[in-house]
């Protein structure tokens, strides 16, 4: 059994039709890559494993540990172990960096809203591992993190979800509208979250730099996979590139 199973799933905004039949499985420890042009359906698959509105999941279910998601409250999904740090990373300008991360807490002392008792929810990471994952984080904990750039904000926001220690961290376009140099820091980042056990499933433009970091790769286009197979596979594989990222 996967982590995380996505079985045949057709989503909807409205009456668009955007993922068709979609499936996909994220095994435990590993790093996987959702790929795909503008479009494509990558951040509405996101979404339909995180049980976000919009989109609306009409047809298939999402399993995570072999338990049905499809359905359920976002924050029940999110209790569960699966956290998704969204593209636009949403961090709290007024606030501290260390604010933002204990808001983590908060959403924990709150689960009871979400019918779970606290006995069946992970406990928070502690902040000091938060900090060996970020070390620019670290020294900056007092700062707004409006202040911070916008490479620091994306640590932040991912160091946010992270403390909720999610068994499945889910990132969307976590290196746009980086520098190279610190795509390389968020990288190493990502490295090191998933060396300590946290299984990842990234969606992103950047694929050159995804297929680096992933240990297997998806390429969703039109809302249905059309390639799935190891990194090297696909990075061997012009053809595949050309046709459906450009790269």
């Amino acid at each position: 059994m996967s982590l995380l199973e996505v079985d045949s799933v057709d989503a909807y905004y409205g009456e668009s039709h955007i993922l068709r039949g979609l499936s996909l499985s994220v095994e435990e420890g590993e790093v996987c890559a959702l790929l795909g042009r503008n479009g494509a359906g990558k951040t509405t698959t996101l979404r339909a494993v995180a049980s976000a509105t919009p989109p609306e999941v009409r047809e298939g279910e999402v399993r995570f540990q072999g338990e049905r998601m499809t359905g359920r409250d976002t924050e029940d999904v999110s209790m569960a172990g699966i956290g998704l740090v969204p593209e636009e990373r949403r961090v709290f300008p007024n606030l501290t960096v260390e604010e933002n991360l204990h808001l983590a807490e908060v959403s924990r002392n709150s689960s009871n809203l979400f019918g779970r008792s606290l006995g069946e929810i992970p406990d928070t990471r502690p902040l000091s591992e938060v900090y060996d994952a970020f070390p620019r984080l670290d020294e900056r904990q007092n700062q707004l993190a409006g202040t911070l750039s916008g490479g620091e904000q994306q640590m932040l926001a991912i160091a946010r979800t992270l403390r909720q220690n999610p068994k499945l961290l889910m990132l969307d376009e976590p290196y746009e509208g980086l520098a190279p140099q610190i795509i390389d820091d968020v990288e190493d980042a990502i490295h090191r979250i998933n060396e300590e056990g946290t299984t990842v499933l990234l969606v992103e433009q950047n694929a050159a730099a995804a297929i680096t970091i992933a240990d297997r790769c998806y390429i969703v286009d039109q809302g249905e996979i059309v390639f799935e197979g190891a990194s090297e596979t696909l990075r061997n594989d012009e053809e595949t590139r050309q046709r459906y990222l450009g790269v």
